[in-house]
């Protein structure tokens, strides 16, 4: 692992808590302006250090449940998750803040997405700190539109292309083989771009790509609600909706990192899994049938490619 800079370049935590306070707050305000209905907001503390504020949104008049999570929680050792693959760090205490959020809109034909940019820092007396970034974003139709995915992607491009020309291409294909459930052998989206364990160049650019994604979210997202958000749809829409919506829970369920290290560490259950749809179906063994818009989210949007 890449040690930060010591000299000019040390974690600034109150620049973190600053920048992901803020970050939630500008979403939030975003999101009540296209809902048109306030988000709750829910302030918690941590027994075992720091705390953090959910802000959610259940029955909206446009998002059936969302939630945007900022938190900045603290212990005394890192816990199995995290160190995992830096096992040299088990036993330092450390800090974790971010904000995380899902939004699940009540019209099928209107995406699911998901957002997260966090840093974790590790310290121990007489030793610099070690931080790691990581997040990205990533979206989940039910019934895909070419062009919603491309402006998705190329908003996620736009972010990063200042951090060089490989990095998009890098993170979407990390994205790609992160939000894939094995037990399914299939995606769980379209994708997007997702990094993590970042420290290389220090804090200061690290910490610049972390709020461009952040920052990029709304952008990448809202056009794509606007375009659909009046679209009629009926029961059958709303059945596939539910069906697909249970793998989301299953991939939140089995294989997210960041739901296992919330746990893990003891962290508020509301707040880890606000991410959950209200509504969700299970069937047994079903498979659309050919030639439907259900099929086409199979043979054409739930396969990797440029889509850009």
């Amino acid at each position: 692992m890449t040690m930060p800079e010591a000299d000019g370049d040390r974690v600034d935590r109150q620049a973190l808590q600053t920048w992901f306070r803020g970050l939630q707050s500008r979403i939030v305000d975003e999101l009540e302006a296209f809902d048109g209905q306030s988000f709750r907001s829910d302030s918690w503390q941590r027994p075992e250090g720091g705390g953090g504020i959910s802000r959610l949104i259940e029955e909206g008049a446009f998002f059936e449940r969302g939630g945007v999570n900022f938190s900045h929680v603290k212990g005394a050792s890192l816990p199995a998750s995290a160190t995992a693959v830096r096992p040299h760090l088990a036993g330092r205490a450390w800090e974790a803040m971010g904000v995380s959020l899902v939004l699940h809109p009540r019209n099928p034909y209107c995406p699911t997405a998901h957002m997260n940019v966090r840093c974790f820092v590790a310290s121990q007396p007489g030793a610099d700190d070690v931080f790691w970034f990581g997040g990205g974003m990533d979206m989940t139709p039910y019934y895909g539109q070419r062009d919603d995915v491309a402006h998705f992607h190329q908003t996620c491009k736009a972010a990063l292309t200042p951090f060089g020309a490989e990095t998009y291409p890098k993170y979407k294909t990390w994205c790609d083989e992160y939000f894939f459930l094995k037990h399914r052998n299939e995606p769980r989206g379209v994708g997007g771009i997702f990094f993590d364990d970042l420290n290389e160049g220090g804090f200061t650019r690290c910490f610049e790509l972390t709020q461009a994604v952040g920052n990029a979210f709304t952008a990448a997202y809202l056009p794509v609600l606007a375009k659909r958000r009046n679209r009629a749809y009926g029961e059958r829409e709303r059945d596939f909706q539910a069906y697909r919506r249970g793998r989301y829970v299953e991939f939140n369920l089995v294989w997210d990192r960041g739901t296992l290290f919330g746990l893990q560490s003891g962290g508020r259950t509301e707040s880890i899994l606000m991410s959950l749809p209200p509504i969700v179906k299970w069937r047994y063994d079903w498979t659309p049938q050919a030639g439907t818009p259900e099929a086409e989210l199979y043979e054409v949007f739930l396969k990797p490619q440029d889509w850009i």
